[in-house]
């Protein structure tokens, strides 16, 4: 393979540098951050839990069931959150790579990170029978992502300009913001998916993609009629201190392990993020 075409084909080494940082960033900072996880899913599915504040759910749920409960679950969802996030950084950075022209803009940074995470979240949702509950929500929110990555490559774009190295703590703050912004705007589907995987939802019997939209809608529908708008956003703050940070601390990792393997490997990068 020649110079010209690894630097541009499918199977470059940037490419896949890129995928393997991702896949160990998301690892790394979920892990740090997954008793914030477990806390936002017991407020969105446990209507009897009063206490709104993260700190109080997580002494409850240690005192109630024992410390290691707060990481139960951790092996399947660290499994999913590396295959697809290996994914979904391989397909942004070989899409990023395919369109790219002198200067990326937003809108394709945007569509990219649609594409790219609807990849990842059939990846990550490979399964039979109830395995796929919630996967509509799942591709529906596709866009999460996809508006992570549109106001983190422009934010770092603008924060970069004329050639300025960008610290570790701009990038922690530029994921941060990046990651509240796109959890606040798809929360209430996000509520949605929670409760229909823990199979808190009984459906009218109907398949296919009519009946899974029927559901989404009469569970959004339901949670406003029992606890008004702001239902929708029960655990936010949970949900925003557990992806905020998590997101946050995986671009620190993600940027810092893709900065050190170019380094090594004496490729200079072409692109500019």
């Amino acid at each position: 393979m020649s110079d010209s075409s690894s630097s541009v084909g499918l199977l470059s080494y940037e490419t896949l540098v890129h995928a393997v940082a991702g896949a160990m960033g998301s690892v790394t900072a979920m892990t740090v951050f997954f008793p914030l996880d477990t806390a936002r899913i017991r407020l969105q599915v446990d209507e009897n839990r009063k206490s709104q504040s993260t700190p109080v759910i997580l002494a409850e749920i240690a005192k109630e069931e024992g410390i290691l409960s707060l990481y139960r679950g951790w092996f399947p969802v660290i499994s999913s959150l590396c295959c697809s996030n290996f994914v979904y950084f391989y397909t942004f950075n070989t899409l990023k790579r395919v369109m790219v022209s002198d200067r990326s803009k937003p809108s394709k940074d945007l569509l990219m990170g649609f594409i790219s995470d609807a990849f990842s979240q059939i990846i990550a949702n490979e399964g039979v029978g109830t395995l796929w509950n919630g996967t509509l929500p799942s591709l529906v929110l596709v866009f999460n992502p996809a508006v992570q990555f549109m106001f983190y490559e422009a934010m770092k774009r603008r924060a970069g300009r004329g050639g300025r190295k960008i610290s570790s703590f701009e990038i922690f703050l530029i994921g941060a913001i990046a990651k509240a912004i796109a959890t606040t705007a798809t929360y209430p589907l996000q509520t949605v998916q929670a409760i229909l995987r823990f199979g808190q939802y009984k459906s009218d019997g109907k398949g296919g993609l009519a009946g899974s939209l029927k559901n989404v809608v009469s569970l959004l529908m339901d949670r406003i009629k029992r606890h008004g708008p702001l239902g929708l956003y029960k655990g936010l703050e949970a949900k925003l201190l557990q992806t905020v940070l998590t997101a946050a601390l995986m671009f620190v990792v993600y940027e810092k392990i893709t900065a050190a393997t170019f380094k090594l490997m004496g490729i200079q990068k072409k692109l500019k993020h």
